[in-house]
């Protein structure tokens, strides 16, 4: 009896190993090229899901088997990665684990600085860092020698940039600039009568007022209101997020009652109209807002400090007042 069960067990396992190898090592064809996205710190399990909601490979407990087997498993390499229509897990497993990607993803987040891109660019492996150690002056000068303007704040656009592993970092800049000034053009162009901006590079600085003040879809064109409205009768923006933008390293995580009567470029307490740049990169939302502002009579506005991030607007200073009391003071 026991020899029977030995020999119906070294069959089962035979029999599992060749499907193993089988479903590991025979090429699928999916009749299509494929590209996968490996992100930063993502481990084998989300990635065998996605090929096989995707049906790029037979199995993806056998491609989490396997790489677990090698040591793989969280040692992914981050990047993008053309897959060739005829492809088996093994190939996909050695193509993540060893080589370079044949794309390289970079992400620019809406409302960072320019000086925090320029960090995530210079800290992206596997592309070329030919702007590494430039000065901002040099690299407007290679991007576009006819921009707005030499400093670079606010003129590149925030989104995902795929670039060729290997390949030159400036791509990325090229792309992203020239990202900014379509998505600009397309708000300039269908933006309201009666605005009070000179050209597309005023609306761009609106726009990066915008976007640090909030993230909220419900307030952005109220606060735009409020901005446009205080422009159009003399009133100063008295915005904190450019403030903190002129005081550069001095600022501690804290804005006190002197740093908004220091007075500096880009302090719109102690200066009339817009700051002189923009103050981050703005995303297509906060320019939408820019071009197409509400048409409330708003000229203040308050966090309310419920947690959510939306504002309480006010069209005078008494109704600005009472939202002070409310929900700043609590009384």
């Amino acid at each position: 009896m026991l020899k029977k069960m030995l020999k119906w067990t070294a069959v089962f396992l035979t029999v599992s190993a060749a499907v193993f190898a089988v479903l590991l090592f025979v090429p699928k064809d999916n009749g299509r090229a494929y590209r996968i996205k490996i992100a930063k710190n993502q481990g084998i399990s989300s990635v065998g899901r996605k090929l096989a909601e995707d049906r790029i490979v037979y199995s993806r407990h056998v491609l989490t088997a396997a790489a677990y087997a090698l040591g793989v498993h969280n040692r992914l390499h981050t990047g993008t990665y053309r897959l060739p229509s005829e492809v088996s897990a093994w190939d996909i497993l050695q193509k993540m684990r060893g080589g370079r990607p044949d794309l390289v993803t970079v992400q620019i987040i809406e409302g960072s600085r320019f000086s925090h891109m320029r960090k995530v660019i210079d800290a992206t492996p596997d592309i070329g860092h030919d702007t590494k150690g430039w000065s901002n002056e040099k690299l407007m000068a290679e991007v576009a020698p006819d921009a707005f303007s030499g400093n670079p704040e606010g003129q590149f656009f925030p989104d995902s940039y795929e670039i060729d592993a290997g390949g030159s970092d400036l791509r990325i800049y090229q792309t992203a600039y020239k990202a900014m000034q379509r998505r600009l053009n397309e708000a300039w162009e269908s933006r309201q009568d009666g605005l009070p901006y000179k050209n597309p590079y005023e609306m761009l600085i609106m726009a990066s007022l915008i976007e640090k003040e909030t993230g909220h879809e419900a307030d952005r064109d109220h606060v735009a209101s409020v901005f446009v409205n205080r422009l159009k009768i003399g009133m100063r923006l008295q915005t904190d997020p450019s403030v903190i933008y002129g005081m550069g390293a001095a600022y501690k995580g804290k804005i006190r009652k002197a740093d908004l009567r220091r007075d500096t470029p880009y302090n719109t307490y102690t200066r009339g109209g817009l700051p002189p740049t923009p103050i981050a990169l703005p995303g297509k939302a906060a320019l939408d807002a820019a071009a197409h502002p509400s048409g409330e009579k708003y000229l203040y506005f308050v966090s309310k400090m419920d947690g959510t991030g939306l504002s309480q607007f006010s069209h005078d200073l008494t109704e600005h007042n009472a939202a002070v009391r409310k929900y700043i003071l609590k009384k």
